[in-house]
């Protein structure tokens, strides 16, 4: 399942090496969503790695990635996690691809409409507006 995203980077990791065939580098965007901003975390993986050098902290970004899952037994329980694999991040006002980054080694002919726009049951709904009754909230 592929995806977009465009944001603000605001934090980018280091790379991990968790073994001989497998490292990662993780890295965090701002998302403009409604009144308030996403955070949104991002992973690459062995030679995608480099992908986010080229952008400092405070860049604006579009970032392409694939939705990943993965199920584990531990201990007798099933567990899951989810990770936003990039494969491309290119700047957000640009079409052209910066710091590398095709997917396979095929060049995308066009960039592709956001997540939002390939899914609909992906999009983000209006939470329900709550009466002062039901606000607990100290401020």
């Amino acid at each position: 399942m592929s995806y977009e995203a465009t944001g603000r980077i605001i934090e980018i990791f280091d790379e991990q090496v968790i073994s001989e065939k497998f490292r990662k580098r993780e890295f965090v965007i701002e998302v403009q969503d409604g009144q308030y901003p996403e955070h949104v975390k991002f992973q690459t993986v062995n030679d995608k790695n480099s992908l986010v050098d080229p952008f400092p902290v405070s860049s604006e970004v579009k970032v392409s990635f694939n939705l990943r899952g993965r199920g584990y037994n531990k201990n007798g329980q099933m567990l899951y996690f989810t990770n936003l694999e990039a494969w491309r991040i290119e700047p957000a006002s640009a079409g052209a691809p910066q710091g590398g980054g095709n997917y396979g080694g095929q060049q995308q002919a066009a960039p592709r409409p956001a997540a939002q726009n390939q899914n609909p049951s992906l999009q983000a709904k209006p939470a329900p507006i709550a009466s002062d009754d039901d606000n607990d909230l100290p401020f």
